[in-house]
């Protein structure tokens, strides 16, 4: 039999390169998401069909937060990662052979604004707001589940970098446009990680079974919002880049209909529990990351 892994909300940058490699390694790849072509979440029969015997399960479910918060969208962010986990627990104690791994998303939003030193798992503080709170709910919704035969990993994603999606194709197009300078006072801390470290990281704790809970998916070399502008500009070729300070921010957030706390929030997050157990970053630093990305472009 083919072995087997299933991508839930597997439709965007992240589950299309998982899909990818995974497909390249002789998977067979199964996709839940909203999207006809898939298994639609309101189709419990054939989740649980596709979760039986499979070796592990992605869940990247989640309405995007790049968006105003309205209280309908506040609802929705929430809502759509809440009940995906649920439908996903759900349906998992429901199979006869469950998968052995279940990785569901989270985000190193979780820990608080942070300028003064770095958040890791045993010594961060959980911060406050609104995202804090989407994420503290989310958590709990997924370690809520006692699954006797299924390891359970939370993933707290700093921003992922990649050359087909996520943020770079914004980012790169402030850097063509002239604005790529610093953006409010280019104090706050930018923690990121490069796809193929996330895959890697993905593949490490599949290896080894002693590992779960949470974990801070982030490279051991964050850098302040100035240092990363400057690196991105430095990776294209580009030598200037106006600043946007923060009252301008603030219209264009409006205009493009986002929130401002995803460029001014300082996410200082280092990954002291994949470091302290072996695993090994092929991009820890910034300024080879954006380089080994320019160069897929």
């Amino acid at each position: 039999m083919k072995k087997k892994i299933v991508i839930a909300g597997g439709t965007g940058f992240i589950g299309g390169y998982l899909e990818n490699y995974f497909t390249n390694q002789g998977y067979t790849v199964k996709i839940i998401s909203r999207q006809a072509h898939t298994i639609l979440w309101n189709n419990e029969n054939g989740i649980i069909d596709a979760l039986e015997g499979a070796e592990m399960l992605i869940n990247l479910a989640g309405k995007s937060v790049d968006c105003r918060y309205t209280e309908k969208n506040k609802a929705e962010i929430l809502t759509s990662r809440i009940d995906t986990t649920t439908i996903l627990g759900n349906c998992i104690l429901k199979c006869t052979n469950a998968p052995t791994l279940w990785f569901n998303s989270s985000t190193a939003t979780i820990y608080r604004h942070a300028e003064d030193r770095p958040m890791t798992e045993s010594t961060g503080d959980i911060g406050s707001g609104f995202s804090v709170g989407i994420a503290t709910q989310w958590e709990k919704a997924f370690f809520n589940f006692n699954l006797p035969s299924t390891r359970q990993v939370a993933l707290r994603m700093a921003i992922v970098l990649g050359d087909e999606g996520g943020v770079m194709h914004p980012l790169r197009n402030l850097v063509r446009f002239g604005l790529g300078g610093k953006q409010g006072n280019g104090n706050q801390r930018f923690s990121w990680i490069h796809i193929d470290d996330l895959k890697d990281i993905i593949l490490f704790i599949q290896q080894h079974q002693e590992m779960s809970g949470v974990y801070n998916c982030a490279a051991p070399g964050p850098v302040t919002n100035k240092e990363f502008m400057k690196l991105l500009r430095a990776s294209m070729h580009v030598s200037f880049g106006l600043n946007t300070p923060k009252w301008m921010l603030k219209i264009g957030a409006i205009m493009i209909h986002t929130e401002t706390e995803l460029i001014l929030k300082s996410r200082w997050v280092l990954p002291e529990r994949l470091t302290n157990e072996g695993f090994v970053f092929k991009h820890p630093q910034l300024k080879q990351a954006l380089e080994a990305i320019a160069e897929n472009k």
